[in-house]
This record gives structure tokens, C-alpha cells and sequence, in this order.
């Protein structure tokens, strides 16, 4: 993983992160010093998964009490929560390092309707089922077929760098699914597609949170209950006609979504 060296900025009035002195509610010293470490938790940890911290350890806390403002516990306490969550290691007499790097995928990406950062995915995935089975009645409306119309299912872990990443199940109608059936699987959904010869027209995400049931984190490597990124796909060829439905876990500190949007002058 690459990394940069961060330039800390000289404590003062502007410092990103300061203390709370002043309160609209009063708040007792504990509740404050919580919010402090929250927020410092918040603005290390956003850092660090941008990649700001690279090619070395990160500043070490006389650095970083300095740059934002922050005493040595808050310090040491939002370390203790970054590393809690697996994204940095304390090594003694070595420092501490980041220990992740997520792959920052823009969302039209993610959709699949241009190509970019989920090439990154060209581990070939983990292919749990390719199998045709019955639609049943919810997935039949969705696909706009009839209950019990053949589908195909392929269900399947996604790797990135050798690290499971995410889990799906995809359906699709026929007759596309006849061309994915034995197209060689050798990167991510997409490609899949673009190998098999299946057009995508429109595709669309609904994306909630979930916690991790213990055969999907046993797939992807987290304990149970862990929270997940879910999300329910529908793929749509250009014509409108619904074609794919998938069921998608993500594992979020192995994949990041960047979603951007320009006002409309309307507004």
C-alpha cells in the first residue's frame, strides 16, 4: 500500500479539531472528552482510508496533539478505536501504521455503467453456485417473469487481493443467462457480462446496512453481527427490460463507494 507523508498544521484557532470549551447544553467533563475523541476518531480515520497517511507510520502523537488541537489521552484513544476496527497496528519502537486500503469506486462505476476502480477486482472470485433454479413468486414480480420460470443463479465471493470482499447471489432470466452459464468468471460482475455478451441498459442499488449472519461472515471473514454494507441490484438491458436481480454483502473496510452529484440550476 502506498502511502505520503502528512504535514501536520500548526495548532491555532483554525486547527481542524479543537477541544469543546463552549456548549449550547451544558455536559459533564466525561460526555465532552467522548465527543472529542469521536471527532478526532472521525477526521484520523478518514485520513488514513484517503490514503494521507502513506510510506511510513503515521505522526506520532506530540504530531498529531499539535495538529488538531487534541490532548495525549484523546490521542491515544482514537488510535485505540482505529485499531480496534483493523484499519492501523501499534508496533513498539516501530509506530503506527494503516492497515488497510480500501478501493475508493466511484458509485456510476460501482453500477456498472462505466468502467473504472472495480477493475481492481481481477482476482478471479469464489464461485459458491451457477446453477438454473425456480423463480419463486417476490423474485418472479421483480424480474417481471412468471412464478417458477427457470432463472440462473450464480452466487459468489468477490476477492480483492486475495481478500474476500463481498458476497452475491445474482439471477438472471434467460436468454441471457444461457451466454453466462459457461463464461469463464474471471473478475468482477461486469466483465462477466461484457464476456458473455449480456448489454447492460440501466442498473440501480439499494443500499442499507445489515449485520453479518454467521454463514456470510464465515464467507467473508468477520465475526458475526459485524455490519455490512447490503445492497439489492436490478440490472436492466437498454430496452428496460429487467434481465438481473442480485442480493449483495459488502464488506466496508475492503470496498468504498464516492457518490458525487453537480446542482441543477434549477435548485
Amino acid at each position: 500500500m502506498s502511502n505520503v507523508a502528512v504535514m501536520c498544521p500548526a495548532p491555532g484557532r483554525n486547527a481542524v479539531f479543537l477541544p469543546s470549551r463552549v456548549m449550547s447544553v451544558p455536559s459533564p467533563r466525561g460526555a465532552r472528552r467522548a465527543q472529542d475523541v469521536r471527532r478526532l476518531r472521525d477526521l484520523l480515520r478518514s485520513a488514513l482510508l484517503a490514503n494521507r497517511f502513506s510510506d511510513g507510520p503515521l505522526p506520532p502523537e506530540t504530531r498529531l496533539m499539535s495538529a488538531y488541537g487534541a490532548t495525549r489521552a484523546a490521542v491515544r484513544e482514537a488510535l485505540a478505536m482505529l485499531r480496534a476496527e483493523g484499519l492501523i497496528e501499534r508496533l513498539p519502537g516501530v509506530g503506527t501504521h494503516v492497515m488497510v486500503d480500501p478501493p475508493r469506486t466511484e458509485m456510476d462505476e460501482a453500477l456498472g455503467v462505466r468502467r473504472g476502480a472495480m477493475d481492481v477486482y481481477a482476482t478471479p472470485p469464489r464461485i459458491l453456485d451457477r446453477s438454473t433454479v425456480p423463480a419463486p413468486d417476490t423474485l418472479a414480480a421483480a424480474l417481471g417473469v412468471e412464478p417458477g420460470t427457470p432463472v440462473l443463479r450464480l452466487e459468489y465471493v468477490a476477492m480483492n487481493d486475495g481478500l474476500p470482499a463481498g458476497l452475491a447471489t445474482n439471477y438472471m432470466v434467460f436468454p441471457e443467462a444461457e451466454r453466462l452459464r459457461d463464461t469463464p468468471f474471471h473478475g468482477h460482475w461486469y466483465q462477466l457480462m461484457a464476456d458473455a455478451g449480456v448489454v447492460l441498459g440501466v442498473s440501480e442499488f439499494v443500499i442499507d446496512c445489515v449485520a453479518a449472519d454467521p454463514e456470510s461472515a464465515a464467507l467473508l471473514g468477520v465475526p458475526p453481527g459485524a455490519p455490512l454494507l447490503a445492497m439489492e441490484q436490478t440490472i436492466a438491458d437498454p430496452t428496460g427490460r429487467v434481465i438481473d436481480v442480485a442480493f449483495v454483502r459488502v464488506r466496508p473496510d475492503r470496498f468504498r463507494f464516492v457518490s458525487r452529484a453537480t446542482a441543477s440550476h434549477l435548485l
